[in-house]
């Protein structure tokens, strides 16, 4: 990852397949990141898009679901040899064995999310998840009667922290005073799918007066959410909108628009407009949000909510500059 990640968006037209409006004959597939397709979170979300794809195209997708990291480059190899095209791959773990096989199929175009690899057949998407996460750290300190607010991260790496940074700033910025209690579940990635423990971690919180807990952990975050509801704190999903888990201690889900890249990405090689380059995806771009629904619209006062849409209307304007982790490995700027 490099410091250049958190600039504006950068469209590098590298490639163009066909003259725009003709459609081209493709055959799109998915390689998920390891927790499972079905994870209700960040992997979920790209199944979303590729099935939004499917059912309005009636074109299939072909999936894998790699049950370790040593299977990435073997099964981004086999779809490129198939002829699959666009591929895309989930997840920053793929960036080493993408960078490889994208360079022994230059005439495959391939999409990675959450890592950049700058060839010419690689698109790179990358999201301002700091702006996003502000927004939920705003909500989180305006609903917490305690003033102690959790974060509970799966992997301890700087794209986590990256969401924690963000949080944190938002809490601070809707209430200098309130403390965040944070946690990575572990160092390997096994940490995206340990709900056990994630549930360990956020009781931890509770037993030390945390009644919100943001939960950036894949399929563990399954754990610190069902932890939230027995207890009878309030949970904030992440990437996909989780509200619907458990309506009534949901108080929100920080959307990453996963879903929308994987989809675009089709879309434009159907199209005839698929495009190599770099994309960095923020609340201006519709990249990050955050989450209000039937689920959820009764633990969000009218006051919480023109709060958050304040803030994110000056997030957008430049108003506010959300501190990306990952420009400095800090979260002070």
């Amino acid at each position: 990852m490099k410091r250049w990640l958190g600039s504006a968006v950068a469209l590098i037209a590298l490639s163009v397949l066909a003259p725009a409006g003709a459609q081209t004959t493709i055959k799109p597939a998915v390689i998920y990141s390891t927790g499972g397709k079905f994870d209700k979170s960040f992997n979920e979300g790209v199944s979303a898009g590729a099935e939004r794809f499917k059912k309005e195209t009636s074109i299939a997708v072909a999936e894998f679901e790699p049950s370790n990291e040593t299977q990435f480059e073997q099964a981004l190899r086999r779809f490129a040899q198939r002829g699959q095209d666009p591929i895309i791959a989930v997840g920053f773990s793929q960036a080493v064995a993408l960078e490889k096989v994208a360079k022994e199929f230059p005439n495959i175009h391939f999409t990675i999310i959450d890592s950049v690899v700058k060839l010419p057949n690689v698109q790179s998407v990358v999201f301002k998840e700091q702006e996003g996460s502000f927004l939920v750290g705003v909500l989180a300190a305006l609903a917490s009667k305690s003033g102690k607010i959790g974060f509970v991260g799966g992997m301890d790496i700087p794209l986590v922290r990256k969401f924690q940074c963000g949080f944190e700033q938002g809490i601070k910025y809707a209430n200098p005073k309130a403390e965040l209690i944070s946690n990575m579940t572990g160092t390997t990635p096994a940490a995206w799918n340990d709900p056990g423990r994630g549930a360990e971690l956020a009781k931890g919180q509770f037993d030390r007066g945390v009644d919100v807990v943001y939960a950036a952990a894949g399929s563990t975050g399954i754990g610190i959410l069902q932890a939230a509801k027995d207890r009878g704190k309030l949970g904030i999903g992440v990437d996909s909108n989780q509200n619907h888990l458990h309506p009534g201690t949901m108080l929100t889900s920080m959307l990453k628009r996963v879903d929308l890249a994987t989809y675009n990405s089709f879309k434009a090689a159907q199209a005839g407009q698929w495009k190599g380059g770099i994309q960095v995806l923020g609340l201006k771009e519709g990249g990050v949000d955050w989450a209000l629904d039937k689920d959820n619209e009764k633990l969000v006062t009218a006051d919480m909510k023109a709060r958050v849409e304040a803030a994110k209307a000056d997030i957008v304007s430049g108003k506010i500059v959300v501190h990306d982790y990952m420009s400095n490995n800090s979260c002070k700027p």
